[in-house]
C-alpha cells in the first residue's frame, strides 16, 4: 500500500478530437482489436486525413482524401500499416495483434484451443495437459524462479483462462518482477504491454471491472514512469501515459464507488493535475474530479467498511487532495474562496481550523483575497504564533510592502519548532529572495529546505531556477556559462522525481536542454561526455558534461 501511495500519477475517456483536412471526402470508421477485443489507445491516422485515438470500444472515425492510400496505427512506440489503396468502402476494421474476432464467439490468440473449465473441474476430467502444466508452474513460482515458471504459466494462461483466478493475480507479479529486470526500454516496454493485456484477459474472464482497472491504471502509470534520463516519458509520450492511467483510474473509481482502493483516489488526483498542467483537462474538469475524490472519500469513511482503508483516507487521501487541489492551479481564489467563505463564518474561533484554511489557501497562492486577509488577522489575534507571522508576511509581500514582509517571515523562522512548518517558510523566504535577484542567498534557503526534506522538488526547482537566472550574469567563459545549464537541469532531474513537479521538471529540462555547451565547443576545452565538471564562483558546483 504505502508503495503505491508514494507513486509519484491518465486516458481520458474522451477521445481526441481528428485532424480535419481541407476537401476531405471520405470518413473512414472501423474497430480496431488486440487479441480479439477492442482495443483502448490506439492512435489512428489517414493518410492525407485526420487523426484520434481508440477508446474502450476501439472505435475510430477520421475524415480522409479520396485518394488515401493507407491508414496507420499506433499503440506506444509500435506502428502498422493497412493498405487501402483500391479497396472499395469505407470500413475498415484492423487487428494491431491476434485476429478480428468473427460473429459473436471470443476468440483467443492462443495458439491451442481454449478449455474454459475449472481446475476442479478439470482435475476430476483427468486432463494431464493442465496437471502437467500447473504441477511444474507451482513447483518453480513457490521457488521465485519465474524465468522457468513462466513457459508453463503461459500453457494455463492461454488454454485453460478460466482454471483459477491465481493466474492472474500470480501472473501480475511476475510480470512485475521481469520488468523490473528488463535490461532495455524496448523490452521493458514489450513487457509492460504484455502485463496490460494480463488485466483485461482477467475481467474477461473474472469480471470485478472496477477493481481490476484500478490495479491495471496504478501498474501502468508506476511502471510507465518509473524512469529516469533519457528515458524519462516527455511530450506526447508522456501525455498518452497520463491519458491512459486516466481513463482506466476514472471509470474505476465510477464502478466501485466507496469500495475504491486508497491507492487509486491518489493517483486519480494526481493524473488530473498532471493532465491540466499539459493543457489536456479543462479547469472545470479538475474542480469536478477534486469535488468525486472527496465525495468518494467521504463515502469510504461512512460506509466504515474497512478500517484500514478508512484510517488510510482520513490521514493521507483527504490531505493529499487537498494539498495537490490547492496547488494544481485550478483551485483558483475564486473556487476557494466559495468553498471556505460559509466555513469560516462557522469556525471563526477554531484556530486549527484557520490553521489548515490559511494553509490551504496559501498554497493555491490566494494571499490578496478579503478571506485570506480577515482569515490572517484572525488568527494572529487568537494566537500570535509563527505561523500566523509567516501568514502576515505573504499578506504583505502581496500588498508589495516587502521590507515588513521580510521582518515577519523572519520572526516566524525564528519561533518555529515544527520542521515540517519551517521547510516550507524556508522555501517562501527564499522565493521571496530569488524574486529580488538575490541568488546566493535565496539557493543557501532552498538548501536549509533540502536539510529538512531532503526530497523537496520545490527547493530543487528553485535552485535550477536561481541558475538559469544567474546564468545571464555569471562571470566566467563561454563554455562555463554553458555549462550552468547541466547543473540547473540537474536539479530539475531531482524535482522530475515527485509527482508534484514532474510535468513542470519535465518541461524545464526539455527548454534548457538547448542552452547545452555543444560538441565542438567542449572537444575545444577537452571535454568528454560522461567526465565531471566543475562551475566555479558563488555556484561552486560539480556536474556531467553532456550534449
Amino acid at each position: 500500500m504505502k508503495a503505491l501511495l508514494r507513486i509519484t500519477l491518465f486516458f481520458v475517456v474522451t477521445v481526441l478530437t481528428g485532424i480535419t483536412v481541407a476537401q476531405a471526402q471520405r470518413v473512414l470508421k472501423g474497430t480496431v482489436y488486440m487479441d480479439g477485443k477492442p482495443a483502448a489507445g490506439i492512435t489512428v491516422e489517414a493518410q492525407k486525413g485526420g487523426t484520434m485515438m481508440t477508446s474502450f470500444d476501439g472505435k475510430y472515425e477520421v475524415e480522409a482524401d479520396a485518394k488515401t492510400k493507407w491508414i496507420k496505427f499506433t499503440f506506444i512506440d509500435e506502428k502498422k500499416t493497412l493498405d487501402i489503396e483500391g479497396k472499395t468502402g469505407d470500413v475498415f476494421d484492423f487487428a494491431f495483434t491476434g485476429e478480428i474476432p468473427s460473429g459473436n464467439a471470443e476468440e483467443d490468440n492462443t495458439g491451442g484451443e481454449v478449455n474454459l473449465g475449472t481446475a476442479e473441474d478439470l482435475i476430476k476430467a483427468g486432463n494431464e495437459t493442465f496437471r502437467t502444466e500447473y504441477s511444474l508452474y507451482s513447483e518453480f513460482y513457490k521457488q521465485k524462479d519465474y524465468k522457468s515458471a513462466k513457459p508453463h504459466w503461459q500453457v494455463l494462461y492461454n488454454q485453460f483462462p478460466k482454471s483459477s483466478e491465481n493466474i492472474y493475480i500470480q501472473g501480475a507479479k511476475m510480470y512485475e518482477d521481469f520488468i523490473e529486470k528488463a535490461a532495455t526500454k524496448e523490452e521493458k516496454d514489450k513487457l509492460i504491454n504484455e502485463y496490460m493485456k494480463l488485466y483485461d484477459k482477467r475481467i474477461k474472464y473474472y469480471g470485478e471491472e472496477g477493481y481490476v482497472l484500478g490495479r491495471k491504471g496504478t501498474a501502468w502509470l508506476k511502471y510507465k514512469l518509473n524512469t529516469e534520463g533519457a528515458e524519462a516519458p516527455e511530450g506526447d509520450a508522456l501525455v498518452q501515459i497520463y491519458k491512459s492511467g486516466y481513463e482506466w483510474l476514472n471509470k474505476s473509481i465510477s464502478l466501485q464507488g466507496n469500495k475504491t482502493e486508497a491507492p487509486v483516489l491518489i493517483l486519480y488526483m494526481q493524473t488530473t493535475v498532471a493532465l491540466f498542467k499539459l493543457g489536456e483537462l479543462p479547469q472545470e474538469q479538475v474542480v469536478k474530479n477534486y469535488e468525486n475524490t472527496v465525495k468518494v472519500s467521504n463515502e469510504i469513511i461512512a460506509a466504515n467498511e474497512n478500517a484500514d482503508n478508512v484510517k488510510t483516507v482520513k490521514e493521507t487521501v483527504l490531505p493529499f487532495t487537498d494539498d495537490i487541489f490547492g496547488k494544481s492551479g485550478a483551485a483558483d481564489c475564486d473556487v476557494l474562496e466559495k468553498i471556505y467563505s460559509s466555513e469560516f463564518a462557522a469556525n471563526k474561533d477554531d484556530i486549527d481550523y484557520i490553521k489548515t484554511m490559511l494553509r490551504r489557501l496559501g498554497k493555491a497562492n490566494c494571499t490578496e483575497s478579503d478571506l485570506f486577509a480577515q482569515a490572517t488577522e484572525r488568527l494572529y489575534e487568537l494566537d500570535p504564533s509563527a505561523e500566523a507571522a509567516f501568514n502576515m508576511a505573504r499578506r504583505l509581500i502581496k500588498k508589495g510592502d516587502v521590507a515588513k514582509a521580510k521582518e515577519y517571515y523572519k520572526m516566524a523562522m525564528e519561533q518555529e519548532t515544527d520542521q515540517e512548518l519551517l521547510a516550507s517558510y524556508y522555501l517562501q523566504y527564499g522565493l521571496v529572495l530569488y524574486s529580488e535577484s538575490s541568488y546566493s542567498e535565496a539557493r543557501s534557503y532552498a538548501r536549509k529546505v533540502l536539510d529538512i526534506q531532503p526530497n523537496n522538488c520545490d527547493a530543487n526547482m528553485l535552485i535550477g531556477n536561481i541558475y538559469v537566472a544567474a546564468s545571464r550574469s555569471f562571470d566566467g567563459k563561454n563554455i562555463e556559462k554553458a555549462a550552468i545549464f547541466w547543473v540547473a537541469c540537474d536539479y530539475f532531474e531531482k524535482a522530475r522525481r515527485s509527482e508534484d513537479c514532474s510535468i513542470d521538471a519535465a518541461q524545464k529540462i526539455s527548454e534548457y536542454r538547448k542552452y547545452f555547451p555543444d560538441k565542438e565547443e567542449a572537444f575545444m576545452e577537452g571535454l568528454q561526455a560522461g567526465s565531471s565538471f566543475k562551475v566555479g564562483g558563488w555556484i561552486n558546483e560539480t556536474t556531467k558534461v553532456r550534449f
